[in-house]
């Protein structure tokens, strides 16, 4: 590429009325359910909707199902209902969630799930005589779907056993085919919503640009799907050197949902949440089939089980503590005080778990189970395979270490940050608040018309974009897409007369968009070695002094998940220079472009992440962080919601409280009544 072509990029511009931004399985769900509602629209008014789903992947591997899944973690089946699964999703997130928003996806979502082996994805069955098979035993053996009754695997309460490596590119084979070829556009980086010129709380489009030629790309449209995943990468990462870029969680996970959402003046919710999952040690491999389906333990390395051992600290923690599966958190918790106290490292053991297995199962079943220990790996995590070859390790001759990882935000997992949207209409309690003439009922300020709409009028968001409602996993993220694309078409119909009008011109945006490439080509020749530059920095510098200050500072793995106000207050700094200098990014290519706006991104989360865990005066999640000037629950308090908007203009976020209100009785969680 030229370098005058490369500073003078075309411009691509297009007008829509639904966009979705990101290619995982959120808005997979989203193309798979606007095509229904779409197709009946017009077939009824002869209006036919513009719409287009934009990703900067490509859809068959694109977000956090891209390597595949061993499982599928939220299916409720026949035996629960959607209550069971919002305390469920409560409890682990230490009491504080939206029970509308889980209950709803929780109706839905089995259907979803069905969907899936409808188009081909393999589950696993257990038959008449309660033997299991692998999915593609059970489609030999003429074992009947779930839809038709076939009984799955569950390797834990809500998670069912599937050969998933093939799980994100069936998904999104299925969204190709209804959205069609010609509305998704992949290789397109989406890197900032832009409001109405009339009424800046509203949105009219968003702009990107190319990651494969260079052109800048600007959508007009009047309602907006943000589903581009959670964030990675804000923390210093434990593998480092030949494991550096190895994560948990999908590293191309950049923080977009959360920072675009923010800038175009979306409420966001519960950013001080973060999810630090305890993974095999350097190759962050699954644990989740081991603890449910090969039933193993982890201990400490003199071979006391932890959980047994640090019991009583629970009850530091009521209620959370005493429910029959404590919070998530709170098994991290017991695992670090055995790090602290010297009693490392930790192991899975699964010796012991694989040969008591052989005691029980046949030797055919036992031999398929520890093909699957491999194949858990093979589907979600190469990387851990390596591992264990490299280290000649035998799971059921030689235990495996685990270890917490960096912290990763996310909505869809066991965490719960995000952006607070409009719930459904036809849950809780008729109230005295109304929307549009009609009673609401749910509690104020939860519901303001079209669900799954943020604050801002048109924007709408899904999967790990959804704050207050974790536990959704690749089957509620789907479902959750198609809740929103459901109510965007309405709203797309409902102000089809309107006109867009952007608030910043097409000049001003590309110029915005391509200033890191500007910023290289002016000041490239200052020196003769390129990386080394007094007028920019490289977004790989850049990225290494944010996970340092998060690190450091906001409670990353270096301090064991420990900050203060004091160490906040050096991270709020730190990271106003660090935003000052993000303008001085360079980019020397469209790989380094994509790079410079996912830090930006990175940055900006950073910030809520940090304004959030520093407004919220307790330690809320033992295990995933401590704040060690208020280290403990303050349910008096603190049983509620922050939330934040942050000023595009002035740079400065404004954090409070929302009241916190239980839609589902908690108490069956228990062994003793909760308080509240």
């Amino acid at each position: 590429m030229s370098q005058a072509s490369f500073e003078n990029p075309k411009i691509v511009q297009e007008d829509l009325d639904i966009l979705f931004i990101g290619g995982g399985m959120a808005s997979c769900g989203a193309a798979y359910e606007v095509m229904r509602w779409a197709d009946a629209v017009k077939a009824e008014t002869g209006i036919e909707l513009k719409i287009k789903l934009v990703d900067k992947a490509a859809l068959d591997r694109s977000g956090a199902v891209a390597q595949g899944l061993s499982a599928i973690n939220t299916y409720i089946g026949p035996d629960l209902d959607p209550a069971d699964y919002a305390r469920m999703v409560s409890n682990d997130l230490m009491g504080i969630t939206r029970d509308d928003l889980t209950y709803d996806m929780g109706r839905i979502v089995d259907d979803s799930v069905h969907l899936f082996e409808e188009w081909g994805l393999p589950i696993w069955k257990t038959d008449a005589e309660g033997v299991r098979h692998d999915g593609a035993e059970a489609l030999k053996e003429g074992i009947p779907t779930l839809k038709d009754g076939g009984k799955p695997v569950r390797s834990g309460k809500w998670q069912i056993m599937i050969n998933g490596e093939s799980y994100k590119w069936i998904v999104a084979e299925a969204a190709k085919k209804a959205l069609g070829l010609a509305r998704v556009e992949e290789r397109i980086f989406i890197v900032k919503l832009i409001n109405d010129k009339n009424d800046p709380s509203r949105i009219a489009g968003a702009v990107g640009f190319s990651v494969r030629d260079n052109s800048i790309h600007i959508y007009k449209a009047k309602s907006v799907l943000l589903a581009a995943g959670g964030c990675v990468n804000l923390f210093r990462p434990r593998s480092v050197g030949e494991g550096q870029g190895r994560a948990w969680y999908p590293v191309w996970n950049a923080g977009s949902t959360y920072a675009m959402a923010a800038e175009a003046g979306a409420e966001m919710t519960m950013m001080e949440n973060r999810f630090v999952p305890a993974r095999f040690k350097d190759g962050y491999g699954p644990v989740g089939a081991w603890f449910l389906l090969f039933k193993a333990k982890a201990i400490n390395a003199y071979g006391e089980d932890y959980m047994v051992k640090n019991k009583e600290m629970l009850n530091d923690y009521p209620p959370y503590g005493q429910a029959a599966v404590p919070a998530s958190c709170l098994r991290n918790h017991l695992m670090l005080k055995e790090m602290k106290d010297g009693h490392g490292p930790i192991y899975m053991d699964t010796v012991t778990a694989l040969a008591k297995l052989r005691e029980a199962l046949s030797p055919k079943e036992v031999k398929h189970l520890e093909a699957e220990a491999w194949e858990d790996f093979l589907d979600m995590c190469v990387g851990q395979c390596g591992i264990w070859v490299g280290e000649n390790i035998e799971p059921e001759k030689k235990m495996s270490e685990l270890m917490p990882t960096e912290p990763y935000l996310l909505g869809s997992h066991s965490g719960c940050c995000g952006i607070w949207v409009s719930g459904p209409e036809d849950l809780g309690a008729p109230t005295t608040e109304e929307y549009d003439g009609v009673p609401a009922h749910l509690p104020k300020g939860w519901n303001w018309g079209y669900r799954s709409m943020t604050t801002v009028k048109g924007l709408f968001s899904a999967g790990d974009g959804v704050g207050a409602s974790g536990h959704k996993f690749s089957s509620g993220s789907h479902a959750e897409g198609r809740i929103a694309a459901k109510a965007m078409v309405k709203y797309a119909l409902d102000n089809k007369a309107w006109t867009v009008e952007l608030d910043t011109s097409v000049e001003q945006l590309a110029a915005e968009i391509y200033q890191p490439v500007r910023t290289f080509l002016e000041f490239k020749d200052f020196s003769t070695a390129i990386d080394v530059n007094p007028n920019y920095i490289t977004p790989r510098m850049l990225q290494i002094r944010l996970q340092k200050i998060m690190d450091e500072y906001v409670a990353g793995c270096s301090t064991y998940y420990n900050t203060n106000d004091k160490m906040l207050a050096v991270a709020e700094e730190k990271l106003a220079l660090l935003k000052e200098d993000s303008l001085k990014m360079r980019a020397k290519d469209l790989h380094e472009l994509l790079r410079a706006w996912e830090n930006y991104h990175r940055i900006i989360t950073a910030e809520a992440h940090m304004k959030h865990i520093q407004f919220r005066e307790e330690s809320r999640y033992p295990g995933f962080y401590y704040r060690t000037d208020k280290n403990f629950v303050d349910e008096e308090n603190w049983h509620c919601f922050v939330n934040s908007i942050y000023d595009k203009n002035t740079k400065q976020w404004t954090c409070f409280k929302r009241k916190h209100v239980d839609l589902v009785d908690k108490s069956k969680l228990f062994k003793v009544a909760a308080p509240h």
